[in-house]
């Protein structure tokens, strides 16, 4: 497998453009967040991602996690790795400064991950579900909770978890059964009792960090039915004493470890809670009031899973790269010279290499656009919370499709090289998969999209978004026009269309959108490359805007038909036809 290069260049253009972060750090509260050590922290844990993650990878999904004797155990140098992370600080990037946090603003804390997914992405699942648990006891937790768990969180030093999915639930979160009730007397009085069980827990079983706390779904007595009647808990492995010292394990075990297409040192759990009755939870938040502070943890959860598909991306375009490099074959059609030469000097190579980098850079524009926004809304901004709010689907779901498709394409420069497992292309492949089923499916992203997000302020969040686009890039003529395109489905969306139209056109509109605001948000980076930025890039970042620009958004445009076809012929069939 190819070393992982961190492309701190690219990064840093977007972090100054997309997200804006000088601006950012005009505010008192991401003051520290001066171009000094905004470089500092970009190419600092590019090195380290480099350096540390990056050679267990292919160790990683060799050998994989294996559960022995209900303790999960990683592949040798793991454990080093992870302790050197939480040494260096990089999980306490954007956590609060009360709990131990640098508090810089969630941009950075998003570059983090990228520089430590695209070296290892299995091994990234691990930050990524702890930085989701500690933005929910942030916002949800008790002071006394907060207290108790967010030091430790945000150091690393205990990881976290999130509890939703149930096996006979799936996306229906509010089918769960597992059972909280209510403890009256005794040590744990005031806490609950937690029953049931939950699969699919991202590094719910691990020996890396000294504890894990659980985030878990669970119904209280008496509640509503449906998502109405789910509370949030937060359950540790192991109980935690009034002075932070750690006490006996809780009554919880992982029974299983899921046997899985990729991300193999990634330990997919499913765990029981309170098989002997005494599994002891928290209540965090209002009871029957779970699934919004839940949501909390799932919607930055989102946004780190589009990184995903930035991460991947990246990976495998820096693998399919080394490849059509060295890799000789054939001489170039049309030339005198039968001389055979590098691969990537045939045509419908330097295509597929030229997509993969922008789409790539595409995505990686959106997602620190997004987070930008994320940043600015936790300012006060309303207008940029709005925006963030529109754009964390098209991030997910498009960003995470670009993933599977650059890796595919990886695959595919490979040639017969890449189907086998010797190159380490396959993997990417396969690690990329898991990313678009990951905290909702994409079809539920697009659905979020045209139904929840088409409605914020009366649909001018997204009307505003589109018009804006189509003014700023007048001079470009295809993107100015798949604005207006976007613009006018939107609006047939909300005006014309039944439910079942919406959702039925969701998907391909939720890549028009996406395509959209990449393509927006690249015009600016090279923009800004004209007007001095980002010099190392002058020469390649016009190519690849170029090709992102008259490539690939002509193709969002020829979606519109789709979008707008409606649901009638999706059930021009019954069910027993379809499946005859």
């Amino acid at each position: 497998m190819t070393p992982f290069t961190p492309p701190t260049a690219d990064q840093l253009l977007a972090i100054r453009v997309n997200a804006g972060i000088a601006e950012l750090a005009e505010s008192e509260r991401f003051a520290h967040a001066e171009p000094d050590l905004v470089e500092a922290i970009v190419e600092g844990v590019g090195q380290f991602a480099a350096g540390e993650f990056a050679p267990l990878n292919r160790k990683g999904d060799l050998e994989g996690a294996k559960l022995e004797n209900g303790v999960v155990r990683l592949p040798e140098g793991f454990e080093a790795a992870y302790q050197a992370y939480v040494e260096q600080g990089w999980n306490a990037i954007a956590s609060p400064v009360a709990h131990g946090g640098q508090g810089l603003p969630f941009t950075l804390a998003c570059n983090v991950l990228e520089n430590l997914g695209a070296a290892n992405m299995a091994f990234t699942l691990l930050p990524m579900l702890s930085v989701g648990a500690i933005e929910a006891l942030e916002h949800h937790g008790s002071p006394a909770q907060q207290t108790m768990y967010l030091p430790k969180l945000v150091s690393g030093e205990w990881s976290g978890t999130m509890n939703l999915t149930e096996p006979a639930a799936g996306s229906d979160v509010g089918a769960l059964r597992s059972t909280a009730e209510p403890i009256e007397d005794g040590e744990h009085a005031g806490k609950y009792r937690i029953t049931g069980q939950k699969i699919y827990i991202t590094w719910g079983e691990h020996d890396l960090a000294s504890n894990i706390i659980h985030l878990v779904l669970a119904r209280l007595p008496g509640a509503p039915e449906g998502s109405r009647g789910i509370s949030l808990f937060v359950v540790p492995k192991y109980h935690v004493n009034a002075d932070g010292s750690l006490g006996p394990k809780n009554d919880l075990r992982c029974v299983s470890l899921e046997h899985k297409l990729g991300i193999n040192a990634s330990p997919t759990c499913v765990i029981s809670y309170g098989d002997n009755g005494e599994c002891i939870g928290e209540l965090v938040g209002a009871p029957n009031k779970g699934l919004a502070a839940m949501f909390t943890m799932m919607n930055n959860a989102r946004i780190n899973v589009g990184n995903q598909g930035v991460q991947i991306g990246e990976r495998a375009t820096q693998q399919a790269l080394a490849y059509a490099r060295d890799r000789i074959q054939s001489a170039r059609a049309g030339s005198p010279d039968k001389t055979a030469v590098a691969i990537i000097e045939h045509p419908d190579v330097r295509r597929m290499i030229l997509r993969m980098k922008a789409l790539t850079e595409g995505a990686r524009a959106l997602l620190y656009y997004c987070a930008g926004q994320v940043d600015r809304g936790n300012l006060g901004d309303a207008e940029a919370r709005a925006r963030g709010e529109i754009v964390v689907p098209l991030i997910k779901a498009w960003g995470t499709d670009i993933g599977v498709e650059v890796a595919g394409l990886g695959i595919q420069i490979h040639g017969g090289m890449g189907f086998v497992e010797e190159t380490g292309a396959a993997q990417h492949w396969r690690d990329s998969r898991i990313a678009p089923i990951y905290e909702g499916t994409n079809g539920i992203q697009a659905a979020d999209l045209v139904t929840r997000k088409l409605g914020l302020e009366g649909g001018e969040a997204i009307f505003a978004l589109f018009d804006t686009i189509a003014r700023e890039a007048s001079e470009e003529p295809a993107l100015s026009a798949l604005a207006r395109d976007c613009f006018r489905v939107a609006l047939w969306m909300q005006d014309e269309a039944s439910l079942d139209d919406r959702l039925a056109g969701s998907v391909p509109f939720c890549t028009m959108a996406a395509v959209c605001v990449a393509g927006w948000q690249l015009m600016k980076q090279v923009e800004a490359v004209a007007a001095g930025a980002a010099p190392e890039l002058a020469e390649i970042k016009p190519v690849t805007v170029r090709f992102f620009l008259d490539r690939i958004v002509p193709e969002a445009a020829g979606l519109e038909a789709s979008a707008t076809a409606g649901a009638d012929l999706l059930y021009a069939l019954p069910a027993e036809a379809l499946v005859s």
